[in-house]
């Protein structure tokens, strides 16, 4: 599925000062950014992003992100509107693809310090925002005050066996 929103950004084009970039989801977009996340709305989607060029093949990114989202609460079902506002930062690296008629492939443990790899400086700036916003939103969304408290059938919980037991050993 093809994300819903896009903004392809010519990375070899950023100048020596840099460049600033802000996307912001039109209304009719939040639909489809909702359906995206598999959440009930989205009511905003903003970012700002601040590119520089390193060198040739090394770019950076600092994104400042805000979203409001709509969430159904696990317990209650009721809607929970949630804002969230992250910060992040980016260093992409162009490589060149892989040889043709090569199948050589090497795996390096990733980690956040590392750059991300792309190979074409025609960039979606927003593919990062997106990665973000996933892993900010609460998966098990809960309204202030709401509680589980598992359904009582009226019966007394039956002993468990290792209460039998204890018994017993005083028993003998």
């Amino acid at each position: 599925m093809n994300p819903p929103l896009q903004k392809i950004y010519d990375l070899s084009s950023i100048s020596a000062a840099g460049a600033e970039v802000t996307i912001t989801a039109k209304p009719e977009e939040l639909p489809a950014l909702a359906q995206w996340f598999d959440i009930d709305a989205m009511e905003a989607f903003e970012a700002k992003l601040e590119l520089r060029k390193l060198s040739q093949t090394r770019f950076h990114l600092d994104a400042t992100m805000n979203a409001d989202v709509v969430q159904a609460c696990v317990v209650t079902l009721g809607p929970v509107k949630t804002h969230i506002e992250r910060r992040f930062s980016r260093t992409l690296h162009l490589t060149t693809g892989p040889a043709v008629g090569r199948e050589t492939i090497i795996v390096t443990p990733a980690d956040d310090e590392s750059p991300e790899e792309i190979a074409s400086t025609r960039y979606d700036l927003v593919e990062p925002l997106l990665e973000e916003l996933a892993l900010s939103i609460d998966p098990y969304p809960r309204a202030a005050g709401a509680e589980f408290s598992p359904p009582g059938d009226g019966k007394s919980p039956e002993e468990s066996p290792f209460a039998v037991l204890k018994r017993l050993k005083r028993g003998s």
